[in-house]
């Protein structure tokens, strides 16, 4: 590969031609295998897990889910071989709380990363740390948890992305000499870096704008493929492993390389889409609306459901991106001989609103924020599509895949296996999913929020009115049926659910109704 040695050469390989890498796109996904050619009789004696995550991918922009219009080939064939969820919810609609609780088995009020960037506790045990020492472990990519560059929590083997405005947060001042993996491999290839850090120090980083423009070989994403190659590469030898990748997109910024390759015109919307927030919503919804609204959203024009089109395309474009870079990773895996011993997860840490609502990103109890796409591949369980309707929360994806790794699932933690129900789909009861909120500054804003199986869902706070949606007649969430009395046997009913959910977890979050 020739590498950029001038700021020339980086814009021009930043503006290459949208037909050139949808092509590109097109041949990397058409020479993607299938996961696992062959069936196993049982469980290895030591399984492998290949955890692949998104950050910002809603559950709605995932072929399983039956969007045919996003072009995410190798995520298709992954689930036409894995457990795929329809309704599986994150814990909370933000990077930090929903990664510590992905990793911890863990509520974000009982981990206490409540908030962004606020650290995990060293105390606290993720999934690595009770695994056997001769496991080899690797964390690629956006960790959000505090100390970003920092090997952690069990993870031997670290790729670090980000820069900016997380050094502030180092607890070892020495970090701020040190830069991401990410950093540095740009730095090789020629690029200098855009902007100061302005946040601790005054150095020389990459913006997330700046990674965005790339060319499609020089994005995060595929950054992490590249590493991710050469740690399953070397897993030929056989010794057991867990891998975690983590790529920044779809985050924001909405745009990138392949900001071309869906139509505005061709993305499916839903009801809710392009139309405001409201009277009846709460505090929460109705402040990131104006906020949004007043302070514009990353240079992008948001005045119209076109500009929301145009967004949403440009989103697709970077699911588009993970689906190649992951469609190398799983390449990988199978030419490292271990694919027949390997679960493969694919999940996000919440969703993206992508314009319902007129909002976009996150922080919100609204679907497009919290529901996300969850594929579990179990080569020896089942080689073909099992779909699940049952909602399913992330907080128990750890526990599940510590016991299908043979891995002992520790007490004391919020989140139970679920391995059993994917032995036995036909077992699995409908059960209610709980989500949570902690506002930055504005603590009355604090609130949880319930998704039960017959799809009602009911949004308290700690110092504002209910909401209440029925799903089933309204999915868009347009009419809040908490107001006026009609509903109020419900909103009791559904609150009391709440309650007991606290009363189990340890919750002292005070709730009105």
């Amino acid at each position: 590969m020739i590498m950029p040695t001038s700021r020339r050469e980086f814009l021009r390989t930043a503006a290459l031609g949208s037909a050139a890498l949808a092509m590109a796109a097109k041949l990397n996904a058409e020479s993607a295998p299938t996961v696992a050619p062959k069936g196993l009789a049982k469980a290895p004696a030591r399984p492998n897990l290949l955890f692949l995550w998104a950050d910002q991918h809603r559950g709605d922009t995932i072929p399983y889910a039956g969007n045919t219009v996003v072009k995410a080939p190798n995520l298709g064939r992954l689930g036409e071989q894995s457990f795929c969820f329809r309704n599986a919810y994150c814990t909370q609609g933000v990077c930090t709380p929903s990664r510590g609780s992905i990793l911890t088995g863990l509520w974000p009020h009982n981990h206490g990363s409540v908030q962004n960037n606020i650290r995990l506790d060293p105390k606290i045990r993720t999934i690595a740390e009770y695994l056997a020492p001769d496991c080899a472990t690797g964390y690629f990519g956006k960790w959000h948890l505090g100390d970003e560059i920092r090997a952690q929590h069990g993870f031997k083997e670290w790729r670090s992305i980000e820069d900016g405005a997380y050094r502030q947060f180092y607890t070892n001042q020495e970090d701020l000499k040190l830069r991401s993996s990410y950093h540095y491999f740009l730095q090789h290839a020629g690029f200098p870096p855009d902007q100061h850090d302005e946040d601790s120090d005054g150095a020389p980083v990459f913006s997330r704008t700046m990674a965005a423009a790339m060319a499609e070989r020089y994005t995060k994403v595929s950054y992490l493929a590249n590493e991710a190659t050469k740690f399953l590469q070397a897993r030929r030898d056989g010794q057991p492993f867990v891998l975690s990748v983590n790529s920044l997109e779809p985050h924001s910024p909405t745009y990138g390389p392949l900001n071309e390759l869906h139509l505005p015109g061709d993305v499916r919307v839903g009801p809710s889409f392009a139309v405001p927030v409201g009277a009846d919503a709460s505090k929460l919804h109705r402040t990131t609306y104006a906020k949004l609204h007043k302070d514009g959203y990353k240079n992008h024009p948001i005045g119209t459901a076109d500009d929301f089109r145009r967004l949403r395309a440009n989103y697709y474009g970077l699911v588009s991106m993970v689906d190649n870079a992951y469609g190398r990773v799983l390449r990988a895996l199978e030419e490292s001989g271990q694919a027949d011993n390997t679960i493969i997860v694919y999940t996000s840490d919440h969703g993206d609103m992508v314009g319902d609502h007129g909002l976009m990103q996150k922080s919100v109890f609204y679907e497009g924020a919290t529901h996300i796409p969850l594929m579990i591949h179990v080569p020896w369980l089942s080689r073909r599509q099992v779909m699940l309707d049952q909602p399913v929360s992330l907080i128990d994806l750890m526990p599940t895949l510590l016991d299908l790794l043979q891995v002992a699932v520790p007490a004391g933690i919020d989140g139970r296996s679920r391995a059993g129900a994917l032995r036995d789909p036909a077992s699995w009861r409908p059960e209610d999913i709980f989500v949570e909120w902690h506002e930055v500054q504005d603590h009355t804003m604090d609130g949880r929020s319930i998704r039960t199986a017959d799809n009602w869902k009911l949004n308290l706070y700690h110092d504002d009115v209910p909401e209440l949606y029925d799903l089933n007649t309204d999915p868009g969430e347009l009419r809040n049926l908490a107001h006026g009395g009609a509903q109020r046997d419900q909103v009791r009913r559904l609150a009391d659910r709440i309650f007991s959910w606290q009363k189990q977890h340890g919750d002292k979050m005070p709730l009105m109704v």
